[in-house]
């Protein structure tokens, strides 16, 4: 049976010694198992897609404009026609009539969240952003704007709800300025909605600080609370 196993024809990758054992080379079967892709006639051959293939079909977003930031977009209709037309490759127009602004891609356009981005953008801004705050949007990924009600944390009416959102914004704003600066966020102030625009740890900070002064917590009891998180973050970074 040696005899006849010796004189047999060796697997590919294996050869056989004298003594008639089968010795494997693992260097034979590793190049035979890296055989180019392009010789193989069974696997597909799929050809490099374009930009707009990527893009997809052309796809539109609507933005409603609320009628008290109507007169701003116009007034700053400039400042965010040319990012998303230039940068973002859309195109974009306003409705003065049904009070939106319409955006869709264009042949040009290369990011597939380019349209999102851009809606985030308008959306930023209807909510009282300004424009140089709400096109960070456009430009850094990982931001987002986090909302809510002074009643969502606390039920308070007349000069109760009035006293919170003096404390939120301070003296002159000063408190708010506080907060935005040591947490790198921005804050608005609507009435009685809270609107954050940050990264996502940093607008959690500055929404644990919000949400101390509409309990009632002395400015500066928040401000130092603030520090020691400021100089812990400073520390990580």
């Amino acid at each position: 049976s040696m005899a006849s196993s010796s004189s047999s024809t060796p697997t590919p990758g294996t050869t056989t010694d004298p003594d008639g054992d089968v010795i494997i080379n693992p260097d034979e079967i590793v190049s035979r198992k890296r055989k180019d892709p392009a010789a193989d006639p069974l696997k597909p051959d799929f050809p490099e897609a374009s930009a707009a293939e990527l893009a997809g079909p052309r796809q539109h977003r609507k933005v409603i404009i609320p009628s008290h930031r109507m007169g701003q977009l116009k007034e700053n209709w400039m400042q965010i026609y040319e990012p998303i037309v230039e940068h973002m490759k859309l195109q974009i127009r306003i409705i003065p009539r049904t009070r939106t602004v319409e955006m869709r891609t264009s042949p040009e356009t290369t990011d597939i969240g380019a349209l999102q981005k851009a809606a985030d953008f308008i959306r930023a801004f209807t909510l009282g952003f300004a424009v140089q705050d709400a096109v960070a949007l456009l430009r850094l990924e990982d931001l987002y704007v986090d909302s809510f009600k002074i009643e969502d944390v606390r039920t308070l009416k007349g000069d109760h709800l009035s006293r919170a959102i003096g404390r939120i914004a301070g003296k002159d704003g000063k408190t708010k300025f506080t907060i935005e600066n040591t947490t790198k966020t921005r804050i608005v102030l609507a009435e009685n909605s809270i609107h954050i625009l940050g990264s996502f740890s940093n607008i959690k900070v500055a929404r644990d600080a919000v949400v101390s002064l509409i309990l009632g917590s002395p400015p500066g009891k928040v401000y130092a609370k603030l520090r020691t998180v400021a100089s812990r973050v400073a520390e990580r970074f």
